[in-house]
């Protein structure tokens, strides 16, 4: 049995824990005991235990986002209705809310923080990827920065949300992503102004150079897109 057998049996071992004992070192002996997995092999699978489990949860909504995203047919669709699609498509993958709810609270002390913004990144740049993303400059980062700021901030709205079938939720989503197009517009209209090009010429050069991970070569473009073009 692999590693990764052992994390998924103790993960669905835990989910029914969860919402009474947090994500916790209570949750992951419970999740030994009713998975039948030694102690040894579970911590081995698990060096930090629930904290572990609370990421490979975070994976797995993860491919069921992209498993259904590949079963779609998103040709029709504007590409931000694309990328809120996809948004839409990751939250509908928690089944219990309360579990979820409980991954905020312990990705929001200082100690793991930082494991709960990477697992943000990593949605969004699975979602970037799956819509074919082909940046490999400075606009890598800051689309998947930006999705990461509509994605936390509808996850937070979708906790709290009861209306029908979450229409208030999708509708928060379709606003933030309004406004992330709307920045762009402004971000083109400061490229096409000449005055404002030259005050910014230095910075501009600067991160002409960043490049995205894994790439090399000319410096990169600046300003990119969020998302195609600012009527998109």
């Amino acid at each position: 049995m692999t590693d990764i057998d052992v994390k998924e049996r103790l993960l669905d071992a835990s989910l029914s824990h969860v919402p009474f004992d947090g994500w916790s070192e209570a949750t992951f002996a419970a999740a030994i005991r009713d998975s039948g997995i030694d102690r040894t092999v579970a911590r081995a699978a698990c060096p930090r235990g629930a904290v572990d489990l609370a990421l490979a949860y975070h994976q797995r909504a993860d491919a069921q986002m992209l498993a259904r995203l590949a079963e779609t047919d998103l040709a029709s669709l504007r590409y931000r209705d694309r990328v809120a699609l996809a948004v839409r498509y990751r939250l509908e993958a928690v089944e219990d809310k309360e579990v979820v709810r409980r991954g905020t609270t312990l990705f929001s002390l200082p100690n793991y923080a930082p494991d709960g913004a990477r697992a943000i990144w990593n949605t969004c740049d699975k979602i970037w990827t799956a819509l074919g993303d082909s940046s490999d400059d400075i606009n890598w980062y800051t689309k998947r920065a930006t999705l990461s700021g509509v994605y936390g901030s509808t996850l937070l709205f979708w906790l709290g949300d009861d209306s029908l079938d979450h229409q208030a939720s999708w509708a928060f989503l379709d606003r933030r992503i309004d406004d992330v197009m709307r920045f762009e517009k402004l971000k083109a209209g400061v490229r096409d102004n000449k005055v404002l090009s030259a005050v910014l010429a230095g910075p501009m050069a600067v991160l002409g150079k960043v490049r995205a991970p894994g790439q090399s070569g000319p410096e990169g473009r600046w300003p990119g897109k969020w998302s195609g073009s600012p009527k998109e």
